[in-house]
């Protein structure tokens, strides 16, 4: 039989989407300085908003937005607790992942029968009939109008530039007149709403209901991914493609019978292996920002 290669292609795409959405609102983040750990659970609290307005409205649009809204007052939480309260960005971000998570669960087994499997309304695929480019909206979304859009602000803009300025030296960008905490509050918000879209993508377009373990760690996925771009967007998007081309794989060649004596557990891993490596050769020497998980106070 010959190897689904267009299927595979197909996959690769709609896998790398969320993590697309997620390492680039993370990328805005970290380009400011602030590692957000938060990102686990902003991708929750997005995927199960956008789960909750869409059962209960029928409407798609709003959930998005809804999802969004989520998501940027998930970003400002991180926001408060580390660039207005000066609290570790480790213990802020994983604590804000906690209680997010933690939240959704517990909406979701109040408002759903005990947490039982209720599905939504979801996107339709464009161009079905054209594989591999019959792909949900938000990952045409994602590769053709997010990822530009963030390059070309981070590079060409005056907010790209002081979001930069802040990352590697906030005194001289404060010195400057730039509002080092405004810039970071923003980075963090937007990056927040970024984050929750990827999540809601999970629920309004590929699974339409909302799990505990709908999000699988992919949170961690990005913030490696971030690491592995270098912080630059294009390869951050190809670390996105390169983890969902392996996912497809280990999925095609989980049902391929000639792979059937080769353990599941094997196959499912073979993605994060892979981010491993990739992780082992791209992060040998790399170059953080360089007030990167410093918090600043004025002198």
């Amino acid at each position: 039989m010959d190897f689904p290669v267009v299927a595979v292609i197909a996959a690769t795409l709609t896998i790398a989407t969320p993590l697309v959405f997620g390492a680039l609102g993370a990328l805005l983040g970290e380009r400011a300085g602030v590692l957000n750990l938060g990102i686990e659970g902003t991708l929750y609290v997005g995927a199960f908003v956008g789960f909750l307005v869409a059962a209960r409205t029928g409407s798609l649009t709003l959930a998005v937005l809804c999802a969004v809204v989520s998501g940027a007052l998930a970003g400002a939480l991180v926001a408060l607790l580390t660039v207005t309260l000066g609290v570790n960005q480790h213990v802020a971000g994983i604590g804000t992942t906690l209680l997010l998570v933690a939240a959704c669960d517990f909406a979701n087994r109040l408002l759903f029968s005990g947490g039982s499997q209720t599905t939504t309304v979801t996107f339709d695929r464009w161009f079905a009939g054209l594989p591999p480019f019959a792909q949900y909206p938000m990952t045409y979304v994602g590769f053709l109008l997010l990822a530009p859009a963030v390059w070309w602000v981070i590079r060409s803009t005056g907010a790209g530039l002081r979001l930069s300025a802040v990352g590697e030296n906030p005194e001289a960008a404060d010195t400057a007149g730039v509002s080092v905490a405004a810039t970071r509050w923003t980075a963090l918000v937007v990056g927040g709403a970024l984050m929750a879209l990827g999540g809601s993508f999970l629920t309004l377009s590929l699974l339409g209901t909302f799990t505990l373990d709908i999000v699988s760690g992919r949170g961690w996925i990005c913030i490696a991914l971030v690491i592995f771009g270098r912080w630059r967007v294009w390869p951050i998007v190809l670390g996105a493609l390169l983890f969902g081309l392996f996912d497809a794989l280990q999925l095609q060649l989980a049902i391929t019978p000639a792979f059937g004596s080769v353990p599941n557990e094997l196959l499912i891993a073979l993605p994060y292996f892979v981010v491993i490596a990739a992780l082992a050769v791209r992060g040998r020497g790399v170059r953080y920002p360089g007030a990167y998980l410093i918090p600043y106070r004025r002198a």
